[in-house]
């Protein structure tokens, strides 16, 4: 039997892609690409030869079980995303869960994400964070910045620039105008930039200077005396010990 590989692709510069990565791609039989046009890129910046297919959310109900037909009869078969590590809003989880489903063994190689160096070159604390990805558009929307607002740690949103300034009027509201945040943008692009300060000086920036790129923001949690109210900390942490109490 062969298996599936997980493989994280540079958020932005080329360089940060690990040889293992390389190998591995270069190995597989095939390797499943979230955009063909986009990972050629990088395929002939490494010389990989490896043909592609595309598997991405609007298909990957239909190509998962092919997959890992091909996996069982032996091929190993990796997955990479346009940018970044598969899973963490992107597809490869469906893949990894059908396949750990059917014995099939995933190897989920060690790689960038964009959250991790914008989360530590924020200067907010890092130490405990909640990952909250792409908000809802539309549905739940609310209800997600209100649970958001009470986390007491950081908490990570990701955001397209057509929607930034609106996102970050909207966390203002939720969390609080002077709520401390930074967003970071292009990371590990030439373009690389953190702006930090509070989310309505943020919302003031970004409405004065046009947003270009892809989009990290990154939220203080909650350290005011409503905090205190074990309500909060239940929601964010449905185990918590009913007895347990902070001075």
């Amino acid at each position: 039997m062969g298996k599936i590989y997980i493989v994280p692709t540079p958020v932005g510069n080329l360089d940060d892609m690990t040889p293992r990565a390389v190998e591995v791609l270069r190995n597989a039989s095939l390797i499943l690409a979230e955009d063909t046009r986009t990972s050629a890129v990088l395929m002939r910046h490494f010389d990989i030869r490896t043909p592609m297919s595309s598997h991405h959310k609007y298909n990957e109900h239909a190509t998962v079980g092919p997959v890992l037909d091909r996996v069982e009869a032996g091929e190993d078969i990796a997955l990479v995303s346009d940018a970044g590590t598969p899973g963490i809003s992107d597809p490869g989880f469906m893949l990894a869960r059908e396949a750990r489903m059917r014995g099939v063994e995933v190897v989920t190689l060690p790689g960038p994400t964009a959250f991790v160096p914008a989360l530590v070159n924020s200067g907010l604390p890092c130490d405990r964070f909640f990952f909250e990805g792409f908000l809802p558009q539309k549905k739940g929307r609310a209800t997600r910045l209100e649970f958001l607002a009470a986390l007491p740690v950081t908490f990570i949103v990701y955001e397209s620039p057509l929607r930034l300034v609106k996102t970050l009027g909207q966390l203002a509201a939720a969390c609080g105008p002077e709520r401390p945040a930074a967003v970071c943008r292009e990371i590990s692009k030439l373009h690389e930039e953190t702006a930090r300060g509070t989310l309505a000086e943020l919302e003031k920036y970004f409405t004065e200077n046009n947003p270009r790129g892809e989009f990290v923001i990154i939220v203080s949690g909650d350290d005011s005396p409503a905090r205190k109210d074990r309500r909060h900390r239940n929601k964010y942490r449905p185990d918590a010990d009913a007895d347990d109490s902070e001075n």
